[in-house]
Parts: structure tokens; sequence; C-alpha cells
């Protein structure tokens, strides 16, 4: 008799085509990752930048340089009567910091608006509201508030940073 005769496939086409398939599962998922965190990313990024253009337009960049400072002059104000009823009186001087020079002349082609919404604040207040320390850090907080909101009708916010009193006077 004869001898049957095997054929034997070749064993590496089965490998190569399985190593060829796991190469483009790896890619395809690696493809699929990059996009998802580009996706993510970016498209965060692009839908805060959409809500929040207004702002970024006028909020761009700080200036690097010295902070600037607008002074505004003493006056007084009657305060709301206290528990005695007796009036008393606020006398108060503060100087704004600033965003820039162009908020800083701003403020003082606007100043007459700046000195009446402070006197409108200032006189709603009781004394023992604004005597403690926290009273004026929270005061200080309401005036930037009040000073923030735009000057013109559908202007541009003020850039306030900071309220520095230099002088206090209750009496």
């Amino acid at each position: 008799m004869k001898a049957d005769q095997k054929v034997e496939a070749p064993s590496g086409g089965g490998s190569k085509k399985l190593i060829i398939i796991i190469l483009a599962l790896v890619l395809v998922l690696a493809a699929a990752g990059g996009g998802a965190a580009w996706f993510f990313m970016h498209g965060k990024a692009d839908a805060e930048e959409h809500d929040e253009a207004p702002a970024k337009k006028k909020k761009a960049k700080k200036p690097v340089g010295p902070p600037e400072y607008v002074p505004v002059e003493p006056f007084t104000v009657n305060l709301q009567p206290g528990e005695s009823g007796a009036d008393q009186y606020l006398q108060i001087a503060f100087t704004l910091e600033v965003g820039g020079l162009e908020e800083k002349e701003n403020v003082k082609n606007n100043m007459a608006k700046v000195r009446s919404r402070m006197l409108l604040l200032l006189s709603s207040k009781r004394a023992a509201d604004i005597n403690t320390p926290e009273g004026k850090v929270q005061l200080a907080k309401e005036i930037i508030t009040q000073l923030r909101e735009p000057f013109e009708d559908r202007g541009s916010p003020q850039e306030i940073e900071d309220v520095l009193f230099t002088s206090f006077i209750i009496q």
C-alpha cells in the first residue's frame, strides 16, 4: 500500500492574519480613544468659550504693570437710625483698585455716578452693621458689586478689583 500523503497547510498563514487583526483592532481603539479625548477636552472648552464669550472679550488680559488706583474724595452720609433712634453719620473716603488705565479713566469720567451709587448704598446701612471688621469687609464687597454695574445701558461692566478704605468715621 501506498502511504497516504498528508498535505500540511503552512502554519504561518493563520498567525499572520491574527497579528494583522490584532494590530488593526489596536489602531481602531487608539483612534477612538484619541477622538474621544479630543472631543471631551475641546468640546467642553468650546462650549465654555461660547457661553462666556462676551465676558472674556472684556477681560482678555490683566495688565502686567502696577495696579491702577482711583481715589474717591471723602463724603458724609446719614446712616439708618440705630436701636436708640439717634441720628448717626458716616464719613468715608476710599480708593478703588481698577483693571487698568482705560478703566481708571472710565471711572474718573463717571465719578458722579460712582458717588451717587455709594450714597444710595451707604445711606441704607446701620452703624452696627458696618462698625465691625467683618461689616467693613462685607461693605467693600457690596461697593465692588455696585460699581461693577455698567455706567451706560448695555455697556460693559467695570473692572473694579478692590476697595481700600482710607477714612472710616462713624458718629
